[in-house]
């Protein structure tokens, strides 16, 4: 079991088992740290936790120039059908099985809209692919049931979001990675604009590797 995981900056990324590959947030265009543009990109899926466009980003394009198909909540499935996009919807405790894995959306505690359109609930990925599973918490502060969900799926990698004042930083993403219990944490979602925090030295769970990735890192697991 491997994975090639590329990181496309902000809380965007590329999972690729040798087969297929899922193109998570891809947020591109406008994206200060970015090495990609979207016609850089080939998937198969794209997952979206939400819709800000920091998240949803160069969703619609790249999913015309590969046929890829969206896993999203339904709000965005609506907005996305409207745009000619294939999609397979879900919420928060739905699970979708794909020919890669499975998807399951997962609470998160955030905000979501599009252009001043409600986009659902703001959701975390649990990403399935090739046996290894991949926590996206999305957007969201810490809660508590972030140990139960480290229990009923155990990832083997999380990515925290931990850039602070729209998310947790980078103290309570370490309290979140010390709940979820995976054996990789990453932090996601900072350094993007001056707004986020630019500095991860407090991102230290204990008892787990902590990997900060920079913008266009290619990493090979497993």
């Amino acid at each position: 079991m491997s994975l090639t995981i590329t990181y496309l900056g902000h809380s965007g990324f590329l999972l690729d088992d040798g087969e297929l590959t899922i193109a998570v947030d891809p947020f591109l265009t406008d994206n200060p740290v970015a090495r990609h543009k979207a016609a850089d990109i080939k998937c198969d899926y794209i997952a979206l936790t939400h819709g800000h466009a920091d998240h949803f980003g160069d969703t619609i394009e790249i999913a015309h120039n590969n046929e890829a198909k969206v896993i999203c909540c339904y709000e965005l499935h609506e907005y996305l059908s409207e745009h000619n996009v294939q999609t397979d919807p879900g919420n928060p405790g739905g699970r979708i099985e794909t020919d890669f894995g499975w998807v399951a959306f997962t609470q998160a505690f955030h905000s979501s809209s599009y252009n001043g359109r409600y986009t659902g609930m703001p959701c975390g990925l649990m990403i399935n692919i090739d046996d290894i599973t991949i926590y996206h918490t999305g957007d969201t502060g810490i809660f508590g049931d972030m140990k139960l969900l480290g229990e009923i799926y155990r990832p083997e990698i999380a990515l925290i979001c931990a850039g602070d004042r729209f998310t947790m930083g980078p103290e309570l993403a370490t309290r979140a990675a010390e709940m979820i219990g995976p054996k990789v944490a990453v932090p996601i979602h900072w350094g993007t604009w001056p707004l986020l925090s630019g500095d991860m030295s407090g991102f230290a769970p204990k008892g787990i590797e902590a990997k900060v990735l920079e913008p266009g890192e290619v990493w090979l697991y497993g």
